[in-house]
C-alpha cells in the first residue's frame, strides 16, 4: 500500500494528472485502477478519475508494484537519452519516384547534411549512392545536392529532392512564393488553450549558439538576423496534458515549429534542445525521441500539375499516443 499527501502545489489538480506523475501508466490504466477500487481518496473510493485535489488530500494505491518514484528533470543542457537506432532503421523509405525528383519518408535520426561529427551516415551520402546524378543538383551541390529544403535530425517525415536543376529551380521557386504545401503534427506539452490558432512571433538566433529564439513582435530592440515566421496549428487531439496538433508551415525558418511552440508555452514533447527548465520530463524519456513529423507535402511539378503526398505516423509515434489515451 502506498499513501501520496496532495501538496500545495497539486492543490485542485485533477486525480488522474495527479497519479500521472506517480504511476508509470496511462489515462486509460488510471481509469481502470479507479474501477477496480485500487485507489481511495480520504479513505472513499473517487467518483472519477477527473475529481479535484485539494491540499491535504491522501490518495492511497493499493497495487504498489505499479507505484513509481516521480522522475527528476534532467539538466538543462543533457540531452533526452535517444532510443538507439539501427542502420536499417536509419534508410529512407522512397514514397514517390520520377525522372524530375524523388519523395522520401525520412526516419527519426538520420541527419540530412553531414557534418565534422557525422560524415557517412547522413541523408546526403544515400542520395549520392542511390541517386548519384543528384551530385550536380543545387545551388551547393557539394554540400545540398538535389536538397531543397530539410528536416531536423529528431523529426521525420516526408522531402522532396531534385533530380534535375530544372526541378530544382522550379520546386525552389514555390518554396519562395511559399506556395508548398508543408503540415505536420507536433504533440505539445498541456492542452493549448485555442483549438486553432498563428504565432507570427519572428525568429532570429540566440547567441553565438546553434539555437533560434522567437518573441512578441512587440518587444524592442530586433536582432540583425531577426526573420518574419508564421505557424499556424490545429489541435486534433487533446489528453490528460498534452495536445495534438497538426501544423501548417507558412514559412520555412530553422527550427521554427519547435521555437514558436516554446515561446506558445507548449513545447513539444521529446524535444531535447527547446523545453522549460521546470518541466516534469518523464513522458519526454519514455518516448526517446522528438513528436514532429512531417505528415503532407503538395507541390506542382514542371508540368503544372498539383502532387501531394501523405505520410502517417511512424509505429513509435501512434504507439505512443496510445499510451496515453
Amino acid at each position: 500500500m502506498q499513501k501520496i499527501t496532495i501538496t500545495k502545489k497539486q492543490h485542485n489538480e485533477r486525480l488522474d494528472v495527479v497519479l500521472s506523475q506517480y504511476l508509470d501508466l496511462s489515462r486509460s490504466q488510471v481509469h481502470k485502477m479507479i474501477e477496480q477500487v485500487q485507489i481511495t481518496v480520504n479513505g472513499k473510493s473517487p467518483k472519477k478519475a477527473g475529481d479535484t485535489m485539494k491540499e491535504g488530500y491522501e490518495i492511497v494505491i493499493s497495487d504498489t508494484k505499479k507505484i513509481v518514484a516521480p522522475k527528476k528533470n534532467l539538466p538543462i543542457n543533457q540531452p533526452i537519452p535517444s532510443k538507439k537506432k539501427t542502420a536499417k532503421s536509419l534508410i529512407p523509405k522512397v514514397v514517390a519516384e520520377t525522372k524530375d525528383y524523388i519523395v522520401i519518408d525520412k526516419p527519426s535520426g538520420l541527419l540530412v547534411h553531414p557534418t565534422q561529427a557525422n560524415k557517412k551516415n547522413t541523408l546526403v551520402n544515400w542520395l549520392i549512392k542511390n541517386y548519384p546524378e543528384v551530385k550536380k543538383i543545387g545551388d551547393d551541390p557539394d554540400v545540398r545536392p538535389g536538397i531543397v529544403h530539410r528536416l531536423d535530425k529528431e523529426a521525420s517525415g516526408l522531402m522532396v529532392i531534385a533530380r534535375t536543376q530544372k526541378m530544382f529551380n522550379h520546386l525552389k521557386q514555390q518554396f519562395k512564393d511559399r506556395t508548398m504545401e508543408k503540415e505536420y503534427y507536433a504533440l505539445v506539452h498541456d492542452k493549448v488553450e485555442r483549438d486553432w490558432d498563428e504565432i507570427t512571433f519572428p525568429i532570429a538566433r540566440s547567441g553565438n549558439t546553434d539555437r533560434m529564439a522567437a518573441r512578441p513582435i512587440t518587444e524592442q530592440g530586433a536582432a540583425e538576423d531577426e526573420k518574419n515566421a508564421h505557424t499556424e496549428f490545429i489541435a486534433e487531439r487533446h489528453f490528460i496534458n498534452f495536445s495534438l496538433l497538426r501544423v501548417i508551415l507558412h514559412t520555412g525558418r530553422m527550427h521554427q515549429i519547435r521555437v514558436h511552440m516554446l515561446a506558445y508555452n507548449h513545447p513539444l514533447v521529446g524535444d531535447p534542445l527547446y523545453f522549460q527548465r521546470k518541466r516534469r520530463r518523464t513522458w519526454d524519456e519514455k518516448l526517446g525521441r522528438l513528436f514532429l513529423h512531417a505528415t503532407k507535402l503538395g507541390f506542382k511539378n514542371l508540368a503544372g500539375e498539383n502532387q501531394t503526398f501523405e505520410s502517417p505516423l511512424p509505429k513509435e509515434l501512434s504507439s505512443f499516443l496510445a499510451l496515453l489515451a
